[in-house]
């Protein structure tokens, strides 16, 4: 009777590992092949002596033979292959062709979840078998295999063969986990068609090697048996940093006034603004004051007029709607202007703008005011996407940004990222759940519970594009070959030049003997006394203190308390300093 591994009462890696243990080589023929699975039999492969075997060429020497019968592979290539007639032969492009589609899902296997040292000790283990020729692996592409077949192969001459057939993939779920049926083929005449039926597989010419893909995978993988210069390692995290960056450049194209009329900076916010935008449903452009942030963002509403057919709403201050009105009728933006004064208004009776650009957002970072909620309202009525616009977004709080952001992102929504360096102060998810029950982990709203820069950078990432004129000028700018100043060239070539801060030592004279000379009297010791002598009671509130309080203090208080006396002492000495130097730059004005 055959002996029965379903991963409860006996586990299929166990069988496996007994058998090869007696065994000299191995013939394996699974659905898929999952690259961190095959830790289960590495060391009982290793084990292996091998075995001459006839193959196609002739007689050759094997250890471990592999084939794979259902790897993913895209649906048209397999469409196109499947089509081809039983006759069709594999030529050289399509075997390339083929391979690097497979690699790239490979590929994909080892960036899921956090790598352990086990997976990286299995995964070298693995890459050095198959530069060992020990393990060769082909993949079946005549027709999808979803057979699940172990043959190990000894010296024994009662029992040559065994078989193992039933259900497990060549994973760790399918060696050990339960919900598998599998049985041994003890019986010789069975096991002998089995490993007749391996062998016309393996020689099918549909079954191409794909052993060296395998070991290229592995090998500019993480797991690589190598050590990485820290240049690469910082070209790794800048490539992958800037992917959405990179995204948005090669995604979209600048409707052609604009190409004509932005600086390369310019039109790069643009493209990777755009990205955000169609991909997220809003954006925050918070250049520094003067790098064109309201240009940047007619150009985004008219690539999203050409390529979406949007019309756009502009919410602005009062003072710029000209400005706006201005750019409309220019690039003949299909859109209206309204100012900030007016939302309350105009907004409930307003038609569907399906994109919304609210200028010096800033100004809404009061998620309880009315023109928040009015816009706010707007925006989720007609599902508009948003572009932000702010040169200082935040100021007191990180809720200076949730709060712009929640304007088209909605408390509950799944953002896809969570604050980590929060949920790692609390003990872990578990945690985080425990004490915020109504607050969904990966949400804006879970943002909101986390005071560290590190999460909120992490956010911001997703919506945020900001550039300082330092960073244009790093990378943006040319360079002068006569006097090596950086500049910008606009479109008909002139050139505008980055100005030079150079700080020049002023010095003045004075006479401590002359009384009528007010920079003397200003450093006369009656002057540095009397500043020395103001109270500040604002700033010295410790002063003011019951020595003995009729009512004890709780612990907060005295926490309160002692901050005072810190915070006090620097503050004093802070108004001092600069009201000395208030009288050094215009003395005339208080002597």
């Amino acid at each position: 009777m055959p002996k029965i591994y379903d991963n409860i009462e006996n586990q299929l890696s166990t069988g496996l590992r007994e058998t090869l243990a007696l065994s000299q080589r191995g013939d394996f023929c699974i659905g898929y092949f999952n690259l961190r699975g095959w830790q289960e039999l590495s060391d009982a492969v290793d084990g292996l002596a091998g075995m001459p075997v006839m193959e196609k060429d002739g007689e050759i020497f094997r250890t471990c033979r592999l084939l794979v019968g259902m790897q993913k592979l895209p649906s048209d290539l397999l469409k196109e292959m499947f089509f081809q007639g039983d006759e069709h032969i594999i030529d050289q492009a399509e075997m390339v062709k083929l391979k690097k589609k497979l690699a790239l899902e490979f590929k994909e296997q080892l960036t899921i979840g956090a790598p352990t040292e086990r997976d990286e000790i299995y995964l070298r283990k693995l890459s050095r078998q198959l530069k060992e020729s020990k393990v060769v692996v082909k993949l079946h592409t005549r027709h999808q295999l979803h057979a699940k077949l172990y043959l190990a192969y000894s010296n024994d001459a009662r029992v040559p063969v065994v078989g193992f057939l039933g259900s497990s993939n060549l994973t760790l779920a399918g060696l050990v986990k339960q919900g598998e049926l599998n049985v041994d083929v003890m019986d010789q005449d069975a096991a002998n068609k089995l490993s007749k039926w391996f062998n016309d597989r393996w020689n099918d010419i549909k079954c191409i090697d794909i052993t060296e893909e395998l070991i290229q995978i592995i090998d500019e993988s993480w797991a690589a048996d190598r050590l990485l210069a820290p240049f690469h390692i910082y070209l790794k995290i800048a490539y992958h940093l800037s992917r959405e960056a990179r995204a948005g450049i090669s995604e979209f194209k600048l409707p052609r006034i604009f190409q004509e009329e932005l600086l390369g900076f310019q039109q790069n916010a643009v493209l990777v603004a755009a990205h955000h935008l169609h991909k997220r449903n809003g954006v925050m452009i918070g250049d520094v004051v003067g790098l064109g942030k309201t240009i940047t963002a007619a150009a985004l509403a008219k690539l999203f007029e050409d390529d979406f057919h949007l019309a756009t709403l502009i919410i602005c201050p009062k003072n710029i709607i000209e400005m706006w009105e201005g750019y409309v009728h220019k690039y003949g933006l299909h859109a209206k202007v309204i100012s900030h004064s007016m939302v309350q208004r105009v907004l409930p009776d307003l038609r569907r703008y399906q994109l919304v650009i609210i200028d010096e957002s800033h100004n809404l970072r009061n998620d309880e005011g009315s023109r928040y909620r009015a816009i706010k309202a707007y925006i989720e009525e007609n599902e508009s996407k948003v572009v932000l616009l702010s040169a200082t977004p935040y100021n007191k709080s990180y809720r200076d940004l949730s709060s712009q952001l929640r304007l088209f992102i909605a408390d509950d929504q799944d953002i896809g990222i969570s604050p980590e360096r929060y949920i790692e102060k609390l003990g872990g998810s578990v945690h985080f759940t425990s004490q915020h029950t109504e607050t969904f982990i990966r949400s804006i709203r879970a943002f909101e519970k986390s005071d560290f820069g590190d999460d909120w950078r992490e956010l911001m990432r997703l919506y945020l594009v900001r550039r300082t004129r330092s960073f244009i000028k790093e990378n943006y700018s040319g360079t002068d070959e006569v006097n090596g100043r950086k500049y910008l060239t606009f479109t008909d070539g002139t050139r505008s030049y980055f100005p030079e801060r150079r700080p020049k030592k002023v010095e003045y004279p004075f006479d401590p003997q002359d009384s009528f000379d007010q920079y003397a009297r200003l450093y006369s010791e009656k002057v540095v006394e009397m500043i020395n002598d103001l109270e500040l009671p604002r700033y010295g509130l410790k002063n003011y203190l019951l020595a003995k309080p009729v009512i004890a203090s709780t612990p907060e208080e005295q926490t309160i308390m002692s901050n005072l006396s810190r915070a006090g002492r620097r503050l004093m000495g802070f108004c001092r300093t600069n009201l000395f130097k208030r009288l050094e730059s215009s003395g005339y004005s208080f002597l």
